[in-house]
């Protein structure tokens, strides 16, 4: 019970999040989003009666029946959650203050920051506010190797490319792509950050100490046969993966067991496996 109190705790903070840039930041300075809410901001133009919220929530019901048969009840039951709570917050907020419109590139990356990581935060909670984040999810079942931001910011591109033939108003189309590019790098920050880490491969004749240097840090190490290429002599490479905050410890570690070791360090995107994420088809 506890879990899933803080679950849809999580989700509800988003959902306000969420509901603030859109209002504040988007709304407010007529720029489209994209997915689902930007379709919304299209009907609401020729219908002002019908509030945005609520329009994207009806354009959202057949995409949660297909969604229900592809990813299964757990995350629909949060997603009908989100995309509700998120609905409702746009409009009640729309009606309880009206926001002032704010230098576009503000908007752009205020609003980029925030939604992305509103929609980050609900996908860490197994949920969506629907539309876009919910489509790229189907999609994803599809096409693994794309992350979830990159499927999000496609799709979000083709409605903002509607959104600027139908009113002929190209740089509000530009400012709305730059806007959904900053709000997939912040998703991906907020759902691949946590599994991000730094991999070193290491070449040292102390190869042995500076192991069992690592494996004192409770790090997992492989070691790998290697040729020199000029001298031909046989090596040891080592190969550790490590958190980004261990970063300073494993070079101190390894310059004190021999300052003259060969090591290279690079970005990890995502590790999975024992002491880092765990592979689930369809996800993340």
């Amino acid at each position: 019970m506890k879990k899933i109190l803080t679950q849809y705790g999580i989700i509800t903070l988003a959902c306000a999040v969420y509901a603030l840039a859109f209002n504040w930041c988007f709304q407010a300075n007529t720029l489209n989003v994209g997915g689902f809410t930007g379709a919304a901001q299209i009907i609401h133009y020729f219908f002002p009666r019908l509030p945005v919220g609520t329009v994207t929530l009806v354009l959202n019901v057949p995409l949660f029946l297909l969604g229900w048969r592809k990813i299964g009840p757990r995350l629909l039951v949060a997603s009908l959650y989100a995309t509700a709570v998120s609905s409702v917050m746009i409009d009640v907020l729309a009606r309880l203050h009206t926001f002032t419109p704010m230098d576009p590139i503000l908007a752009v990356l205020y609003g980029g920051v925030l939604m992305g990581a509103a929609c980050g935060a609900m996908m860490l909670q197994s949920a969506t506010t629907g539309g876009t984040e919910l489509a790229a999810r189907l999609l994803k079942l599809r096409f693994e190797r794309v992350s979830i931001g990159k499927l999000c910011l496609a799709i979000d591109v083709t409605i903002t490319l509607l959104y600027a033939l139908i009113f002929r108003d190209l740089t509000r189309a530009l400012y709305g792509t730059v806007a959904m590019y900053f709000i997939s790098i912040m998703m991906d920050k907020m759902v691949y950050g946590g599994n991000a880490a730094k991999v070193a491969i290491i070449i040292s004749p102390q190869y042995e100490a500076i192991t069992q240097g690592l494996l004192e840090l409770d790090r997992g190490v492989t070691l790998l046969h290697g040729t020199g290429g000029f001298s031909g002599e046989d090596k040891q490479v080592i190969l550790c993966a490590f958190s980004r905050g261990q970063i300073v410890t494993v070079k101190r570690l390894v310059r004190e067991k021999d300052k003259d070791a060969f090591m290279i360090v690079y970005d990890a995107h995502e590790i999975l496996g024992e002491g880092f994420g765990v592979y689930t088809p369809g996800g993340l």
